[in-house]
């Protein structure tokens, strides 16, 4: 009986727009006026005449792949180091933390002047050490490692949930090892890591959903640029559905194809685990 409150949510905010978005990805409609049927027109169109949407794909995935495992090996250190008695610790965790919960459209522009080519904090230092400058957010080949650190950057809430797991394993286990002679490493490798693979597992999925649906740093930062390198899935169902009339029934094709991605990539996830 108190799960139907929990149950209705998602029927209502889930599967229901997931049904009408599948549905709408067979009509042509600007959003106004009746949609016109289109039969399977969109996907054919998306995968067969589109210039952008294979290359989105691409784009999507390789971001992705960068956010997800730089974000994994930096909140595991950084929520080691956090878990050990240092001063401040406290100040330190919400540092870390803060980031996480920042508007994203202030986040963006304030990394856009770190990563500008002129006067940017990062070509300054980079100058001062006598490396040539990089283009950053500018460049084509170097734009989206770019956006990916800020995402690395921005994933304090996986730093608060490996640190909520490294504080259960129990600590009979780190004594028992290092009585056996155990050096760091050894307890971290057939210790640590075992204990915590439920919580590296859990973070690793809920990042990957979360960075196959990019769309803020394209829409506060590059625009979709240099050229369309990256020009993310999202951003493009973005731009069909409210920049570009009369194709939300596109738009929604792209979705659902999104849908399908992450659904398939975290289910050989699941089974590669």
């Amino acid at each position: 009986l108190y799960l139907i409150p929990a149950f209705i949510g998602l029927i209502v905010l889930t599967y229901i727009p997931l049904i009408a978005v599948f549905g709408l990805s067979f009509f042509k409609w600007g959003g106004t006026g009746a949609p016109e049927w289109n039969g399977i027109n969109n996907y054919i169109k998306l995968f067969t005449t589109d210039p952008y949407f294979k290359e989105s794909i691409k784009v999507t995935v390789y971001f992705s792949l960068l956010a997800v495992v730089g974000s994994m090996v930096y909140s595991l250190i950084v929520a080691m180091l956090l878990n050990r008695k240092i001063p401040a610790r406290g100040f330190f965790r919400a540092a870390f933390y803060l980031p996480y919960v920042l508007p994203a459209a202030a986040v963006y522009i304030g990394w856009s002047w770190l990563y500008n080519t002129e006067w940017g904090l990062f070509n300054y230092i980079l100058s001062k050490h006598g490396i040539e400058r990089l283009m950053f957010v500018s460049s084509s080949s170097q734009v989206v490692p770019s956006l990916a650190l800020i995402a690395v950057w921005l994933s304090g809430n996986l730093i608060v949930i490996f640190l909520a797991g490294l504080q259960n394993v129990p600590r009979v286990y780190h004594e028992a090892a290092e009585i056996d002679g155990a050096n760091a490493w050894q307890r971290f490798w057939h210790v640590t890591f075992p204990s915590m693979t439920p919580i590296i597992f859990y973070n690793m999925l809920m990042s990957l959903i979360t960075n196959m649906q990019v769309v803020t740093p394209a829409l506060a930062l590059t625009k979709g640029g240099p050229g369309k390198s990256s020009y993310f899935m999202s951003y493009m169902l973005y731009n069909y559905a409210f920049k570009q009339r009369g194709k939300i029934g596109l738009a929604c094709a792209i979705a659902f194809v999104l849908f399908l991605l992450i659904a398939s990539m975290t289910s050989c996830s699941v089974h590669a685990l």
